[in-house]
């Protein structure tokens, strides 16, 4: 497994970390300044690694389903959702390792485009974190620390 992969595959982790560390019930916050739900935050993460599938390998979406905005999956629905999204990158990071290094579509080199999508991921994370903390959710320090631990996830 290439270095790109490897780390495209923790920032998938760490998604499914802080999915793993919240109740149901969280799935429906929102922050104060309205926007997605927590649910939707995660579903838009799904969705947008799905629309990078579509412009640089369609063959890789084959059997992947959007989130609709309208539905309430559960959580084990996003984390199925997330889990079969993230191999899929994956496998578009390494079908562009040995095909030239460029995704199609995105314009500069594979580097940058894992790079924007961990970056993408990343905001929506803190979006997340924020929507939990106004709605007064607690999380363990441990789970906000959890989230840097990329050595260990």
């Amino acid at each position: 497994m290439s270095e790109l992969v490897e780390t495209w595959e923790i920032n998938a982790r760490i998604n499914l970390y802080l999915l793993n560390s919240i109740e149901e019930e969280w799935l429906n916050d929102v922050a104060a300044s309205k926007g997605r739900t927590v649910g939707g935050q995660f579903a838009h993460i799904h969705n947008v690694r799905l629309m990078w599938l579509k412009e640089g390998a369609s063959d890789l979406l084959s059997g992947l389903v959007k989130i609709e905005k309208d539905s309430s999956p559960t959580k084990e629905e996003i984390a199925s959702a997330l889990e079969e999204s993230a191999k899929r990158i994956s496998q578009l990071i390494s079908q562009t390792e040995t095909q030239g290094g460029r995704v199609r579509g995105f314009k500069p080199h594979l580097t940058a485009f894992v790079g924007y999508l961990t970056s993408h991921e990343s905001h929506h994370r803190g979006q997340i974190m924020l929507s939990l903390k106004q709605s007064g959710r607690k999380l363990s320090k441990s789970v906000g620390f959890g989230l840097w631990e990329w050595g260990t996830r």
